[in-house]
């Protein structure tokens, strides 16, 4: 028996070889689905932001510690040996100086585990935009889904049903409870009349506060039911926070509705006076207060003195909060519904008579739709309302002696299973599908 031996770079030696299967191409992926992909992620400008300010402010944190650690123990150090001390005064400082060291060593491997988790965090959130494909993009949006359940639940502060979800899905390290739970601590103080909470945050972020950037905001455009998002970030102008300013001039008010006047005057000596030079206007009016006092009727200052003040706080600390994180103002379930909601939208919708089909039949969907714009349709399309199914021209609608109409597929379907007879679902009237009228489309 012979066997035709294959040459492979010049070696004639006799090459045993296995017969491999023809490769098969996969077939190509939809357009459609690399173009709702690639509009997908470009969404995902929070995902990102979120976990990457977060770390860089514990680092921040972390470093500043550590700079006055060191500052404080080099100056003991140093006032060890230019002074005189006695034995045992020497070896007590140098004992102090050695558990001082030892409590910043363990603070700073907390610091380093903290900072560990939060890279992986970033990590994961990379590696899960990584994944995003044409083929896998149901699996994806599903994920995608949950994260924005839990961001809405987060908000609306509902954190122990947020936890269990994003448990129960492993999508921990893509949502952001712990951030969500510092700021729920500030809104429940504020909430609480208590601003020593916010005067923190605010203490702990003031870098970044002082030159925090103008985000673009999330802007939605409908054209003939497609959905385009543009997430701009293109604004770069300083924006100098008065959020403390604010605080101060409330911790200011509730002193002089108290009648603690004295104790006013030197608050605002000590606190306010560093804002007079950008903030002078809103200075004056809350000072007159002490003149107007908490009784007053005078509208310009008796406003000041209102509770509803206190409202005002919590949500600019949620506008700051948010500037500061990234984050959009209003829920991600809310942005994706009304850009759905905005390509549903039409005067029919709020109707009395409006279908159950139709989600604006609700009154939630209605209040979410209601600033948006009604959708530019420039033709109606027929729906059967037996089988949900388009009335066109390959199906079009036929018409029962009482007037309401249905498709053809549907009344044919039905008039096959009951001996020619068919019978209208809305109000039960029977009759031979022969004596349905065909209607045109125009």
């Amino acid at each position: 028996m012979e066997i035709d031996d294959p040459v492979t770079n010049g070696n004639t030696d006799a090459v045993m070889t296995e017969s491999t299967p023809p490769f098969t191409p996969s077939p190509p992926v939809p357009a459609s689905r690399l173009s709702q992909l690639t509009e997908s992620l470009k969404l995902e400008h929070q995902l990102l932001r979120v976990p990457f300010e977060h770390y860089k402010k514990t680092i921040r944190a972390n470093h500043r510690y550590l700079e006055k650690e060191v500052t404080s123990v080099v100056s003991s150090v140093g006032d060890l040996a230019d002074n005189n001390w006695s034995k045992d005064v020497t070896v007590s400082r140098l004992t102090s100086l050695v558990s001082r060291l030892q409590g910043l060593k363990r603070k700073l491997e907390e610091g380093s585990n903290v900072e560990n988790l939060q890279a992986q965090r970033c990590r994961a959130r990379i590696d899960n935009l990584d994944s995003a494909d044409a083929e896998n993009i149901t699996e994806w949006n599903n994920t995608k889904l949950k994260r924005i359940l839990v961001d809405y639940m987060l908000r609306m502060s509902y954190f122990e049903t947020a936890s269990k979800l994003s448990e129960s899905c492993n999508i921990l390290d893509l949502v952001d409870i712990d951030i969500f739970r510092e700021a729920k601590k500030v809104i429940d103080a504020l909430k609480r009349r208590e601003v020593a909470s916010a005067l923190a945050w605010c203490a702990d972020n003031k870098t970044r506060l002082k030159k925090s950037k103008v985000s673009g905001a999330l802007s939605l455009r409908t054209f003939m039911a497609k959905i385009y998002f543009l997430v701009s970030m293109s604004f770069h102008l300083v924006s100098w926070s008065k959020f403390e300013f604010q605080l101060r001039l409330q911790e200011f008010i509730e002193l002089v509705r108290a009648d603690s006047y004295k104790q006013a005057i030197r608050y605002a000596r000590k606190h306010l006076t560093p804002w007079g030079a950008t903030h002078m206007n809103e200075l004056q009016r809350v000072l007159a207060t002490l003149a107007f006092k908490s009784t007053t009727e005078c509208t310009k200052y008796k406003v000041l003195f209102e509770l509803g003040q206190w409202d005002v706080l919590v949500n600019q600390f949620k506008q700051e909060f948010c500037k500061l994180y990234g984050m959009t103002m209003e829920p991600l379930l809310n942005i994706y519904l009304q850009a759905g909601l905005s390509a549903l939208k039409t005067p029919y919708g709020f109707e009395e008579g409006c279908t159950k089909e139709d989600p604006l039949s609700q009154e939630s969907f209605r209040k979410l739709a209601l600033p948006l714009p009604y959708s530019k349709q420039e033709h109606s399309k027929l729906v059967c309302y037996i089988s949900k199914e388009l009335m066109d021209t390959e199906n079009p609608p036929l018409v029962f002696p009482n007037g309401y109409v249905y498709s053809t597929k549907a009344l044919k379907e039905m008039a096959d299973k009951n001996r020619g007879e068919v019978k209208c679902p809305r109000t039960g009237l029977v009759c031979n599908y022969t004596d349905l009228v065909k209607a045109y489309i125009s």
